[in-house]
């Protein structure tokens, strides 16, 4: 079984001892993204929506890194610390995945590191 680290730059490093996300038998598995700007290393969103489009956006770039991208995401798991904001995350959702929508689940959780809102985790094939 081939297994490859991916790390990119224009993603948020690790905030502890994990990979950023890992390639392995034509898909790839990423850690959960907080809404962390790569540039700057800091939560700025504040905002459901906003949180949702940063954490989008880093996995896009680890997926590019990994040779994917976000079409070719098959199942997404969110966790959100208020499923109140739901229709909230779908808007943003239909932003990214107007049409072929992956696989979702969402969970409620008690708390995410930093105290963000929302984390969503991937997994991709590599066509």
């Amino acid at each position: 079984m081939s297994r490859f680290v991916i790390h990119t730059e224009k993603a948020p490093k690790a905030i502890g001892p994990y990979s950023q996300a890992i390639k392995s038998n034509g898909f790839v598995f990423t850690s959960g993204q907080i809404p962390i700007n790569p540039v700057s290393g800091k939560v700025e969103a504040t905002t459901i929506k906003d949180q949702v489009r940063q954490n989008l956006r880093n996995l896009s770039e680890v997926l590019t890194a990994a040779g994917s991208n976000l079409q070719n995401i098959v199942k997404l798991t969110v966790f959100m610390v208020d499923l109140a904001d739901f229709s909230q995350l779908n808007e943003v959702f239909m932003e990214f995945f107007p049409e072929k929508q992956p696989a979702r689940s969402a969970v409620q959780v008690s708390r995410l590191p930093l105290d963000v809102l929302v984390e969503i985790e991937a997994v991709a094939t590599l066509e």
